[in-house]
Formats: structure tokens, C-alpha cells, sequence
């Protein structure tokens, strides 16, 4: 069975995961930040996870909800353990929140051909690119005190570009076309 790893189970990665629960695939999410009471405003987690980590608490729900069973890793993604944790994938979903991760998972699976999906929200969460690795190029980070994705208030939003995210990546599965989005509250443009 195929492995798709979704590194990043919060605003964007959750909600992928909910939208990507009934594929014919293994699932293996990746975290190591922990469920805190903001992120059930913005995030498919719930009270229930509070205090635990997310690709552990998302998992337990998932099997709660849905009877999924997913592997979960409780640990960030560095150059010391990228091909652990990423290098028996069949697509990579990289939904991490800045642009560290997000180098070293593309420079691990560009040149080792593991097709790679990057999705991409603004601090205001109000804007989001969905782009393969091939054509990625990850943006500097905010300014501080800029705008963050946790009231809830985008919560809509978060969940279109969930539901994008998880029908490019499912697109690819089933015929391997990989197209690129951008989406932002007020329009979906194809590129």
C-alpha cells in the first residue's frame, strides 16, 4: 500500500487529512507541536486533544471518527532524520509553517523523486498556494506581531484550501497530473 505523509497537522494539514480519510492509502502524519486551545478554533483538532501532540491527538480522533488507523510521528523533520521519516512515501504533503521545514523536506525530495506537495498559507490566512516541489519556492517568513491563523475567524477558508490541497493531491494519485493553485478568500485562480 502506498504511504502519503502529511508534515504539518494544523490550519492546513488537519483539514487535508479530513477531506483525504478515504483513500486507499496508508497515512503518516507528522508533527511535533502540541494541541492548544487556539488551534481548536482554526484546526481540526478538538477539547479532547488538548495538551497532546497533534499528529498523535488528529490520529486518535481519526480512529475515533472514522475507524482510520495512521501512523503518527511525534517529531520535527531535520536533516538528521528527513529520510526516516519521509523516504518510504509515495507523496509528501508538506503543510508546515515555515520555511526551514519546508527546505529541508523539498531538498530531501526533490533529488530523490518523491512527488511533493506544498501547501502554503498567509499569516492572515486569508491567502494560499497549493504548488509541487518542482516549482516551489518557499517565502520568508512574517514580521513579528503579523497576523496569525488562530481565532477561527478564516476557519471557512482554512477548510477550502484543506479540500483543495487533498483534490490536487488526489488528482495526482489517481492519474499523476500535478497542477499548481493559488486561492485566497475572494477567488481560486489555476496556474
Amino acid at each position: 500500500m502506498k504511504t502519503v505523509t502529511i508534515v504539518g497537522v494544523g490550519a492546513l494539514g488537519s483539514h487535508v487529512m479530513l477531506f483525504a480519510r478515504n483513500w486507499k492509502v496508508g497515512f503518516h502524519l507528522i508533527d511535533f507541536d502540541k494541541v492548544e486551545q487556539k488551534n481548536t478554533q482554526a484546526q481540526f483538532h478538538s477539547r479532547m486533544g488538548l495538551r497532546q501532540n497533534k499528529a498523535q491527538a488528529l490520529a486518535k480522533g481519526l480512529l475515533g471518527l472514522y475507524g482510520l488507523k495512521v501512523r503518527a510521528t511525534t517529531h520535527k523533520v531535520t536533516t538528521d532524520n528527513v529520510e526516516a521519516l519521509l523516504g518510504n512515501s509515495a507523496l509528501v504533503i508538506d503543510c508546515t509553517d515555515n520555511i526551514a521545514a519546508r527546505k529541508v523536506i523539498q531538498d530531501f525530495c526533490k533529488p530523490n523523486d518523491i512527488p511533493c506537495l506544498h501547501g502554503c498559507l498567509s499569516g492572515g490566512g486569508d491567502f494560499a498556494r497549493i504548488v509541487w516541489t518542482d516549482a516551489f519556492v518557499a517565502d520568508p517568513e512574517g514580521e513579528e506581531g503579523e497576523a496569525t491563523c488562530e481565532d477561527g475567524e478564516q476557519l471557512p477558508f482554512f477548510g477550502m484550501a484543506g479540500g483543495l490541497i487533498a483534490a490536487v493531491a488526489q488528482e495526482f494519485l489517481e492519474t499523476g497530473n500535478k497542477r499548481n493553485r493559488m486561492i485566497n478568500t475572494g477567488a481560486l485562480l489555476k496556474l
